[in-house]
């Protein structure tokens, strides 16, 4: 069973772009607001500019980038109200996901997410590497739902976020309930409640939403 960390399927050059960029996004190197220069990038994989340039149209319809007039391709940002909406709008298909999920765990899958959430406690307080794994958990969980348009659309959800966890996580320690929440997740998956397993997962999603807005508030100097 495989995860929804990679958007992108295809072994082309665009899609070796696609994913060069996507990467980019998602660990904040290309940060919101950033200008993204099709020779810079495709000098650095070592392509022409079309694949670029077509994985820039592939990000656009995800939303991840903006293709503007005179600007180029500019990396999409959120606001403290779209950071918001984001959280709502994974408590709600991510709780779907478990619901749909919850029938298809096997003993095999529990023994994983066992693992996940071991490897999850041993990156350390905050960072980079705690939040890849935090995801990873997610996305298992999730992908036992077997609705791929569904995986989809939650992918393009962590992807548009995960710059902003990183920068939380980045001055701030890992919430001190983290391993209890996450848990608490798997013990209602093991239960066989989906509706059970749903709630518990929408409440974990929504639980976030008022720290990290908080946060870029504060950071934006409460605008």
């Amino acid at each position: 069973m495989t995860g929804f960390s990679s958007m992108a399927t295809t072994s082309t050059a665009e899609g070796e772009a696609y994913r060069f960029i996507l990467a980019g996004i998602r660990t904040a190197r290309f940060k919101a607001g950033e200008r993204l220069i099709p020779e810079e990038i495709a000098t650095e994989i070592g392509m022409s500019r079309m694949p670029v340039r077509e994985a820039f149209r592939r990000l656009a319809t995800e939303g991840l980038v903006l293709i503007r007039p005179n600007r180029g391709c500019v990396v999409a940002g959120l606001t403290v109200e779209e950071i918001f909406e984001v959280f709502e709008m994974r408590s709600v298909l991510e709780g779907l996901a478990v619901r749909l999920a919850v029938p298809r765990l096997d003993s095999d899958a529990f023994a994983e997410l066992d693992r996940l959430l071991d490897r999850m406690e041993r990156s350390g307080d905050g960072g980079q590497d705690w939040v890849a794994r935090h995801r990873e958990f997610h996305e298992y969980i999730c992908s036992f739902a077997n609705r791929p348009k569904l995986l989809r659309q939650i992918a393009s959800l962590h992807v548009t976020i995960e710059p902003y966890l990183r920068i939380w996580f980045h001055h701030a320690a890992k919430p001190l309930t983290a391993r209890e929440e996450h848990q608490a997740i798997i013990d209602s998956l093991r239960a066989g409640d989906p509706a059970a397993a749903e709630a518990l997962m929408s409440e974990h999603i929504l639980t976030t939403a008022p720290t990290l807005t908080g946060f870029a508030l504060e950071t934006r100097g409460g605008g």
